[in-house]
C-alpha cells in the first residue's frame, strides 16, 4: 500500500470510529433514559414528510419506533466502532439519519424545530449521512477493525 493510500486508509478510519462512536453512545443514552421517546421528534415534524412521520405516532407503533431507533443506532455504533460487518452498519446509518434530515429538512422557510443547526439544505445529519456514504464506499475494518480476525479465519478455512 502507497503512502498516501495509507493516509487516507487511516484517515476513513478514524472517521469510522467516530461515526461509530456517536452512534453507540446516542443508542446507549436512550437505552438507559426510561423517560426518553422519539414522540417529539415526530410530533414536531415539518415538511413534505410530516404526514408519513405523523403516522408513527399512532397508537402502538410508538413504542416499536423508540425500540427500534435505539437498537439501530446501538447496532450501527458496534459495526462503525469495531470494523465488523460495517458496510451493513453504514446502510442502516444511512437510512437513519435520512429519516432524522427528512423529518426535519433544512429548507428554507421553515422554522427548524428540535434541529441543531440549520445551514440552507445542509445540516449535521445531511453530513453525518454523506460520511455513511463514504464509509459504505470504503470500507476499513479490514486494515483496522474485528473484520481482520474474520478474514485470517476465512484464509485458514481456504488453506486447510
Amino acid at each position: 500500500m502507497h503512502a498516501k493510500d495509507k493516509k487516507i486508509t487511516t484517515t476513513v478510519t478514524v472517521l469510522r470510529i467516530l461515526i461509530g462512536w456517536h452512534f453507540l453512545y446516542e443508542g446507549v443514552v436512550k437505552l438507559y433514559d426510561p423517560s426518553w421517546t422519539a414522540y417529539g421528534y415526530l410530533a414536531s415534524a415539518q415538511g413534505p414528510f410530516k404526514p408519513l412521520f405523523n403516522l408513527m405516532l399512532g397508537d402502538g407503533v410508538l413504542p416499536w419506533i423508540n425500540n427500534l431507533n435505539m437498537a439501530a443506532l446501538v447496532i450501527v455504533g458496534i459495526t462503525l466502532l469495531f470494523g465488523l460487518y460495517e458496510r451493513v452498519g453504514a446502510l442502516v446509518g444511512i437510512g437513519l439519519l435520512a429519516m432524522y434530515y427528512l423529518a426535519h429538512p433544512s429548507f428554507p422557510g421553515l422554522p427548524q424545530v428540535n434541529v441543531e443547526g440549520n445551514y440552507w439544505f445542509v445540516n449535521k445529519n445531511l453530513i453525518e449521512m454523506v460520511a455513511c456514504i463514504l464509509l459504505f464506499l470504503y470500507p476499513t475494518g479490514q486494515y483496522f477493525g474485528l473484520a481482520v480476525f474474520q478474514k485470517k479465519k476465512a484464509v485458514e478455512t481456504v488453506q486447510g
